[in-house]
């Protein structure tokens, strides 16, 4: 039996992730060595820059969670990054790059829209991840944040591109993603340093592949079907399984700090059925004592006297909480759901500025 094999190499102060299949191997990143770096709240919002005019023709394709990857050789399948999702497009030479939701973030990134002009093409459409790369290899959205406010850190700031939807004149999308993946890489090359770098895939062996992504530490997969043109939105031709729970919540109240701890001691998540804003735990670890200081107070100046959650959270915490407005979004890592709709040991990883709070409802695996 074919078996994926996924490993971590140093080379000369260097990482390298490649992948290997049937003794073919794939290098996918090859990342300058940079400590790890911890979240500051001074750019969790957005990076600087960052405006929101939906005028963007940016519609992703998204992924749809799994409990498990699909298997046979009609699946491409890559790896997940941690980052942003950001379409670059490029009109008369220009270059701009929008979120997911059509926000205009190109003074962001302007290392990244530098180094998409620099291909030399007149007008295109790529489909990527922008991340910050750590020095095991691995993407982190907290470092990424980071790298927004202190550009020292900016340096290993990456796009990783996986589709072109369109190139000069000629609407890509409708191709098979294998025929798109062949343009894209003849576009941006294969290196494996400088600010844009091709996003390898192995073909089938998905369970194997899945299990070493999980092994060396990495947030999961996405796969993809080789043959399907690009369709806007979410339907089922791209796959992600995760190897850890994680997702988006909104948060909808906070509580005080209890001993030696400062800021606030615990925030307050739900999600959205509807209308409805369904809490479903707290989180109370993950901050440094300036992001717990710094979060308190952006959280009271959006402080309202009721509860947005429906219903709400029962006893002393429903009674002592600090409730507000629902407007911003976290990223939080957690073990499991319980059958009472709760998330169990949760950890705050960052807000999400890309993501709007009525749009985060709970991740359930397609069956």
């Amino acid at each position: 039996m074919e078996r994926a094999r996924l490993t971590r190499a140093n080379v000369f102060g260097a990482v390298s992730l490649c992948y290997a299949v049937s003794g073919r191997t794939y290098a996918h990143a090859n990342i300058h060595a940079g400590r790890r770096v911890a979240l500051e709240i001074a750019r969790a919002v957005a990076p600087a820059g960052a405006s929101y005019m939906a005028h963007s023709d940016y519609e992703p394709q998204l992924a749809t969670l799994v409990p498990e990857p699909p298997s046979g050789d009609e699946w491409f399948h890559e790896i997940k990054f941690d980052g942003y999702r950001i379409g670059a497009r490029v009109r008369k030479g220009a270059v701009a790059l929008f979120t997911r939701n059509g926000n205009d973030w190109t003074t962001a990134f302007p290392e990244i829209a530098e180094a998409v002009k620099k291909l030399g093409v007149d007008a295109a459409l790529i489909d990527g991840e922008v991340a910050v790369v750590l020095p095991d290899g691995r993407t982190s959205f907290q470092a990424l944040q980071k790298a927004s406010s202190i550009p020292a850190q900016r340096g290993t700031l990456v796009y990783f591109v996986f589709d072109l939807l369109r190139l000069e004149g000629e609407r890509l999308e409708r191709l098979p993603l294998e025929e798109r993946k062949v343009q894209l890489r003849r576009l941006v090359g294969t290196r494996k340093t400088g600010r844009i770098r091709f996003s390898e895939h192995v073909v089938g062996n998905g369970d194997a592949f899945f299990d070493q992504a999980c092994r060396v530490g990495l947030e999961g997969i996405v796969s993809k079907r080789r043959a399907l043109p690009y369709r806007a939105g979410r339907h089922g031709g791209w796959l992600k399984t995760k190897c850890v729970q994680r997702q988006e919540f909104v948060i909808g109240g906070f509580t005080d700090p209890e001993g030696m701890r400062a800021g606030l001691g615990a925030l307050l998540i739900g999600y959205y059925e509807g209308d409805r804003l369904v809490f479903c735990g707290k989180v109370g670890t993950g901050f440094t004592h300036k992001l717990a200081m710094d979060l308190r107070a952006r959280l009271e100046r959006l402080e309202r006297k009721t509860s947005p959650f429906a219903p709400p959270p029962a006893g002393a915490l429903g009674r002592n909480a600090h409730w507000v407005k629902p407007d911003l979004v976290c990223e939080v890592e957690f073990t499991e759901w319980t059958s009472d709709g709760k998330i169990r040991h949760p950890s705050f990883q960052g807000l999400r500025a890309d993501k709007k709070a009525k749009d985060v409802t709970r991740e359930k695996p397609r069956s």
